[in-house]
C-alpha cells in the first residue's frame, strides 16, 4: 500500500506543480526579469568603474538557454519535477502517519500532512532564510547558504515530527486541544532557539562589510552613488509570490490526494450509494 500512496502522491504533486508553474509564470517571473535587468545594469556600471580604474575587463559566459526558454519550458519543467518529488515524499509521510494519528479520517489526514509539509519543508526555513531573486546573494556564499538552508529544513522536519509525537503523548492527560497547544508552543520555542543560534546571511564572512546579502548602492571612489541598491519592492513581491506558489502547490497536493487516499483506504465508503430498487409485490 505504501507504493500506492507514493504513486498517488506523485500524481497529486504533478498537478500541484502545474498550478504552481502557472501562478509563478504570471506573477513571480516578471519580478525575476526585473532582478535580472537590475543585475545586468549593475554589471555594466561596475565594468565602467573598473575600466576607469584601469582594471582588466571580466568576460562573462553566455547562458546556454535563452530567457524565453528559461522562463517558460525551464521554469515549467523545474516546478513540475519539484512537485513530483515533493508528492513522492508526501506519499511516504502520509503512509507513516496512517494509524499513528488516532481516529483521523483519510481526507482530514491528507490536509494535515500537506499543512505540516508546507510548514516544515518551506515556510519555517523561509522565515530564517527567505527566497531571493537573481542578483540577490553573494556568489562567494552559495555553498554556505545552501548548507544553512538544508540544515534549517532538516531541523524543522525533525521538530515538527517530534512535536506531533509529543502531542500524542500529552493527549491522554490534557485532552486533544490542550495537548495540541502545548506541542505547538514547544515546537515554536525550539525552532525560535535554533533560528537565534544559526547565523543570518548578513553575518557570513563574505558579507561582513555590508551585513546583508541584498546588493547595496554602487559607489565610485569619491563615494558618489552611480547605481542604486536592489529595489525593495521587487524583493518583497518576489518573496511574497514565492510563498504563495508554494502554498498553492501544497494545497493542491492535499486536496488532490485526499479523495485518492479515501478511495484506497475505504473503497466502499468512497463509492456513491445507488438508490434502492423498488420492490414488487
Amino acid at each position: 500500500m505504501e507504493r500506492q500512496f507514493i504513486v498517488r502522491g506523485m500524481l497529486a504533486g504533478a498537478f500541484g506543480g502545474l498550478l504552481a508553474f502557472v501562478f509563478a509564470r504570471i506573477f513571480a517571473e516578471p519580478r525575476m526579469q526585473d532582478a535580472i535587468d537590475y543585475e545586468a545594469g549593475r554589471d555594466e556600471a561596475q565594468a565602467l568603474l573598473d575600466r576607469a580604474a584601469g582594471l582588466p575587463a571580466v568576460h562573462e559566459h553566455a547562458d546556454p538557454f535563452s530567457r524565453a526558454v528559461q522562463s517558460n519550458a525551464g521554469l515549467g519543467v523545474g516546478i513540475i519535477a519539484f512537485g513530483i518529488a515533493v508528492g513522492a515524499l508526501y506519499g511516504v509521510a502520509y503512509a507513516l502517519a496512517c494509524g499513528r494519528t488516532g481516529a483521523v479520517r483519510p481526507r482530514p489526514l491528507a490536509l494535515m500532512v500537506a499543512a505540516g509539509g508546507f510548514l516544515a519543508v518551506y515556510l519555517i526555513p523561509f522565515v530564517k532564510y527567505p527566497a531571493n531573486p537573481p542578483a540577490v546573494g553573494n556568489h562567494e556564499t552559495i555553498r554556505e547558504r545552501g548548507g544553512l538552508y538544508l540544515l534549517m529544513v532538516a531541523v524543522s522536519i525533525v521538530v515538527l515530527v517530534a512535536g506531533a509525537w509529543f502531542g500524542q503523548r500529552l493527549k491522554p492527560r490534557f485532552g486533544t486541544w490542550n495537548a495540541s497547544l502545548l506541542a505547538a508552543l514547544a515546537c515554536a520555542a525550539v525552532l525560535g532557539l535554533v533560528m537565534l543560534l544559526l547565523p543570518s546571511l548578513g553575518e557570513l564572512s563574505a558579507n561582513a562589510r555590508h551585513g546583508t546579502e541584498t546588493p547595496q548602492p554602487l559607489t565610485n571612489p569619491q563615494g558618489q552613488i552611480v547605481y542604486p541598491g536592489f529595489p525593495a519592492d521587487t524583493l518583497f513581491e518576489f518573496r511574497l509570490y514565492s510563498v504563495a506558489a508554494q502554498a498553492l502547490l501544497w494545497t493542491a497536493i492535499g486536496l488532490t490526494f485526499a479523495p485518492l487516499a479515501e478511495r484506497l483506504l475505504n473503497p466502499r465508503a468512497a463509492r456513491p450509494k445507488l438508490p434502492a430498487e423498488p420492490t414488487t409485490a
